[in-house]
């Protein structure tokens, strides 16, 4: 999908391993934002993005609530996406991937990120090794629910900071969200469900709202229904203008997210201000503590700093 939010094609909008840009190692808190987009967002769903919610409805008025008869656009969404959390609930225990991510931080839209992950639901565990920009190759990061007190363990992969070893960060502090808008605890698809989940919820309280299904939608070779959301009028309310969640046929989990703020003016394209895609999804592993073991040999933590 382009970063104008041009829904030309289902498919990814770069080829994956063919632009490698550099950037710096991230996963600390930006200046606050304006006092009303802090009042906007404290009244939308879920967790609040670090580096800046939407900006496109700060002085919009609110969102009135729906009064339309029959079912709200959003229900279809929201009955999928329910049953794709449910899925993965019942379904599946742990899956590995290649995790895709691009973020707008403090208003710069920052470059694409590549991970290897593993992902466990119980205890929730992750573990990741970062491919490129070649400024964060080799980069190692483990976090398990309940354990390291809480802390997340990272390395980097090379030069002057592979020096400082392996270090203890709580997954929410100045450092560790260094260049993320979300915590590690709030990586995969469960978490995006999930979010997926509590935003449609929201949002069907209120108009506004298009919403379209595209079925035979492709993310990397696999097949998906995409739904996409749209609300026309900036409003406080809302948190994204344009989205869209691409859903494995399959898998029945998402695999592709991307939100989209309000053009910053009349007649413009919309502003991209997250993506996440997850490829290669390869469920039910059979991981064990020794895959979220820092002590593991085949992973190059050091001893903790």
């Amino acid at each position: 999908m382009s970063e104008s939010g041009k829904p030309a094609s289902a498919s990814l909008p770069h080829r994956i391993g063919a632009r490698r840009p550099r950037r710096r190692f991230g996963w600390a808190l930006l200046p606050c934002l304006a006092a009303a987009a802090a009042t906007a967002a404290a009244e939308q769903p879920g967790l609040l993005p670090n580096g800046g919610a939407a900006e496109g409805n700060i002085g919009a008025p609110d969102a009135v609530a729906s009064t339309t008869p029959g079912q709200h656009p959003l229900e279809p969404a929201l009955e999928l996406a329910a049953r794709g959390l449910a899925n993965i609930k019942a379904n599946i225990q742990d899956y590995s991937c290649t995790v895709v991510k691009r973020e707008r931080i403090g208003g710069e839209l920052k470059p694409h990120e590549y991970m290897f992950a593993k992902v466990r639901h119980q205890p929730f565990s992750v573990y990741l090794y970062f491919l490129a920009p070649d400024s964060v190759k080799g980069q190692e990061v483990i976090y398990v629910d309940g354990r390291n007190d809480g802390n997340m363990l990272a390395h980097a992969g090379s030069g002057v900071r592979a020096m400082v070893g392996t270090v203890s960060l709580k997954p929410q502090s100045m450092l560790a969200m260094q260049g993320n808008r979300y915590p590690i605890t709030e990586l995969g698809v469960e978490n995006l469900a999930k979010r997926l989940v509590e935003v449609a919820e929201h949002d069907k309280q209120f108009g506004e709202c298009e919403v379209n299904f595209y079925p035979e939608a492709k993310v990397n070779g696999r097949v998906c229904t995409c739904v996409q959301v749209v609300h026309p009028v900036p409003r406080r309310n809302f948190r994204f203008h344009l989205a869209r969640v691409y859903i494995d046929d399959e898998l029945l989990i998402p695999i592709r997210y991307e939100a989209y703020d309000w053009p910053a003016e009349q007649g413009g394209q919309p502003v991209l201000m997250e993506e996440y895609t997850y490829m290669n999804v390869k469920v039910n592993n059979g991981f064990t503590d020794a895959d979220f073991d820092p002590s593991n040999t085949a992973y190059k933590f050091g001893a903790t700093k």
